[in-house]
């Protein structure tokens, strides 16, 4: 039972208590005959009823305010609650209602039939006849004391006697001659038990004064002394003055007659039969009013007794309601705690212990859920850390061919974007739709058309891709491996094989070379010896025109056969190159070594070096070094001669880390010549590719052999105006080549204090 639910049971019993010791008080003071009792208790009677009834009334509305309240914020339970208490509210307010109407009717009607009208009239009647009867008696008393005056004022009787005469005539208790100021001169008659007679009241002297009489009735006030004959009518007239004496003074006759004592018993009868009719009506009134605020507090007690059952009932049918409403909200919210339960048997405990059940075996299953989602987080990390330290690219594709996965390795690979478009197509990434494609057919071809014809042998394919990214780059080569997932996913895993490739290529034309320069190095020796022995056999014996002949042919072939030389001799000494022996040296060094050999470029302003002082020293061949940058400002020289204001820059750099500590150091040559050509940066470094009318396309092979001994980045690249030298052409294409630049980076670096850094001559 909660708090209020026992307050309000607590209310309720000390307010039936209340109630029934005021029905109880009620009756016993009905069934009594003691006079007066409503009348002193009627006040406090009434305000207790009226405080119960308002206490009441104050609980009441305090729950019906909760209630509303409840309602409109939407509380669980609190709509039941509610009709609950509408319909207790219903049952005991209506038949209240009746009731009271009812008893208001019957008391109100039940306490007036007990007041006689008629006798109610008769008692009016009976009190007003006897008023007119005393009135009279003191009217008829004051006449003849008028007359007596007059008579007594004529005579010439002394006045003792004549009070006698006048006593006797009138046939009245006491005849006294009265001065001006009330005092008593002369007196005839009185009471045994009285000297003297009482004196008149100043008000009746004033009113006897005038001509008229004055008269009064007097010992009706106390009921036991006008009973033994205390009830007179005392009546006071002016004596006439009629001797001509002067200091005389006003005088009056007073004359008082006893009242008989039936008419004063019956006077009195009727008077305290008025006053005791008029204390039974206002007693009338009170008991009404007792009567029906005992019935209003009765009502109000009704309908709280009514609301408190349906808030408790309520409250016990909605109570596991509650709670499972609680409870659900709760698991809703991720809370799996144990949940409470009712102890009752019936059917709405059970459901509580269902639902405890229930939650507990939630409870455990995500814990477990948790502990494999912990689990298979761990393994993700761990597959993520291994995916993100790979040097090979990976790629995932959902069922409908979406980017799931892509590891650091595949955007190193290809160097674009492709975290920026998970969840979208392959296709959707610019330059790679054609790959994308390769790949869907590639997968289709694998997998076959049918699934029941699917060779499950082969787990996975793998095939090779060249691909052409980037028109400034050369073509970028891969190895790819594809594999089926489960539900239909894809994994794609590639590599970038391009310096393999590259490598190989070179390989192969370091076989070639050598082939060359043994299989045709040695028939040109004969051949030239042949040429020339003809010529000194045959040449004195010709003359004229086919001498000529003679001298020039064999000069032509001297000359071709020359030439085979050179070209069997740069194929040797590309296949014949040695391994680099690294030592420690100063690049500015050997550089300005270099460049001392291009003396006459460089006073014509057409060779300019820019080295950065204080280089650190890298680890290199000096021989080999020599020789690329030998070629390398040879084919720069060779790009701008056609040009008058032809340029060549020599531009060493320092590279730094973000601690300030040397990176890489790298050489530029930069030329303001015409470029390379398009096929020359796709295949730039392979033998054989040149733009030169004369030469073997052998240098820049050669300097990427050597660059490759020393572990050194070389990159060619064309030179473009900046955007805002002027606008961009209107067709969209790119701005004019204005240069060309040949980059090489050393990150091998050596220590300062190694022997031989000092120097480039090692």
């Amino acid at each position: 039972m909660t708090r209020m639910a026992r307050w309000g049971w607590v209310i309720t019993l000390v307010t039936l208590t209340g109630v029934a010791g005021v029905l109880a008080f009620v009756l016993t003071v009905g069934t009594t005959s003691e006079r007066g009792l409503f009348e002193r208790h009627y006040h406090w009677l009434y305000w207790v009823n009226v405080a119960v009834a308002a206490v009441l009334t104050l609980v009441i509305l305090t729950a019906a305010v909760r209630l509303v309240v409840r309602v409109r914020r939407g509380r669980f339970g609190s709509k039941l609650l509610f009709k609950l208490a509408g319909i207790f509210a219903l049952v005991g307010v209506v038949p209240g209602l009746m009731i009271y109407a009812v008893s208001y009717q019957f008391v109100n009607r039940s306490i007036e039939t007990w007041f006689d009208v008629r006798l109610a009239s008769a008692l009016e009647a009976g009190l007003n006849l006897g008023r007119g009867t005393l009135d009279t008696m003191v009217s008829d008393l004051a006449t003849k004391t008028r007359d007596a005056a007059d008579q007594m004022a004529d005579s010439a009787t002394p006045q003792l006697l004549a009070l006698e005469r006048v006593r006797d005539k009138l046939g009245v208790r006491t005849v006294a001659l009265v001065g001006g100021n009330g005092q008593i001169l002369l007196e005839s008659g009185g009471d045994t038990h009285q000297l003297t007679p009482d004196r008149p009241s100043a008000a009746l002297l004033r009113q006897a004064r005038g001509r008229a009489p004055a008269s009064q009735l007097e010992g009706l006030e106390d009921e036991a002394a006008a009973l033994e004959g205390g009830a007179q009518i005392r009546a006071l007239a002016l004596l006439p003055n009629t001797e001509l004496r002067l200091g005389l003074g006003e005088r009056y006759l007073m004359v008082i007659q006893r009242i008989p004592a039936p008419v004063v018993a019956n006077a009195l009868a009727v008077q305290a039969a008025n006053n005791e009719y008029q204390q039974r009506a206002l007693e009338r009134v009170g008991l009404r009013r007792m009567y029906l605020g005992t019935l209003t507090l009765v009502l109000i007690l009704a309908v709280f007794a009514a609301l408190l059952l349906a808030v408790t009932l309520g409250n016990q049918l909605a109570r596991p309601l509650l709670m499972l409403a609680d409870g659900v909200r709760q698991v809703a919210q991720g809370d799996l705690s144990v949940r409470p339960v009712l102890a009752s048997r019936d059917e709405l405990g059970g459901l509580t212990r269902s639902f405890a059940d229930m939650t507990g075996q939630l409870a455990d299953a995500r814990a477990q859920v948790s502990r494999t989602v912990a689990e298979l987080d761990a393994a993700r990390t761990h597959l993520q850390t291994i995916l993100d330290n790979l040097t090979a690219g990976v790629l995932v594709f959902d069922p409908e061919g979406r980017i799931e996965t892509v590891n650091p390795g595949a955007t190193r690979i290809l160097r674009l974007p492709l975290s920026a478009y998970v969840g979208r197509p392959l296709s959707d990434v610019p330059g790679l739709a054609e790959f994308a494609a390769a790949l869907t057919q590639r997968f289709e071809q694998h997998l076959g058309p049918d699934p029941a014809e699917r060779d499950m042998d082969r787990e996975l394919w793998q095939e090779s891709f060249e691909l052409q990214l980037d028109p400034k780059q050369g073509p970028l080569a891969l190895l790819v491996r594809g594999a089926p997932l489960p539900y239909a996913a894809r994994l794609v895993v590639f590599d970038d094989i391009s310096e393999v490739v590259s490598a190989q290529r070179s390989a192969a034309w370091s076989e070639v070379a050598r082939r060359l320069a043994h299989e045709i190095k040695n028939p040109l020796t004969p051949i030239q010896l042949s040429a020339e022995r003809l010529q000194h056999k045959l040449e004195s014996k010709l003359e004229g025109a086919d001498q000529a002949m003679l001298t020039r042919s064999v000069a032509t072939i001297v000359n071709q056969v020359q030439a085979m030389k050179q070209l069997v001799n740069e194929f040797r000494d590309y296949a014949r190159l040695p391994s680099a022996t690294l030592k420690a040296l100063d690049l500015n060094a050997l550089v300005q070594e270099v460049l001392s050999l291009y003396a006459e470029a460089q006073e014509k302003g057409r060779l300019v070096p820019r080295l950065f002082p204080n280089l650190p020293p890298i680890k290199g061949d000096a021989s080999q070094l020599r020789q690329v940058i030998h070629n390398l400002v040879q084919n720069a020289l060779d790009a701008v001669q056609e040009r008058p204001d032809g340029r060549v820059t020599v531009r060493s750099s320092l590279s730094l880390t973000e601690t300030g500590a040397p990176r890489s150091v790298r050489l530029h040559i930069v030329d303001n010549g015409p470029g390379f050509a398009e096929k020359v940066l796709k295949r730039a470094f392979e033998p054989y590719v040149t733009t030169k009318t004369k030469g073997t396309g052998l240098g820049l092979a050669v300097v990427k052999k050597i660059a490759d001994e020393h572990g050194a980045r070389i990159s060619l690249r064309n030179i473009h105006p900046p955007s805002d030298a002027g606008s961009p052409p209107e067709d969209g294409s790119e701005p004019p080549v204005i240069g060309a630049q040949v980059s090489l980076s050393f990150s091998n670096l050596a220590p300062a204090t190694e022997p031989g850094a000092a120097s480039a001559k090692t």
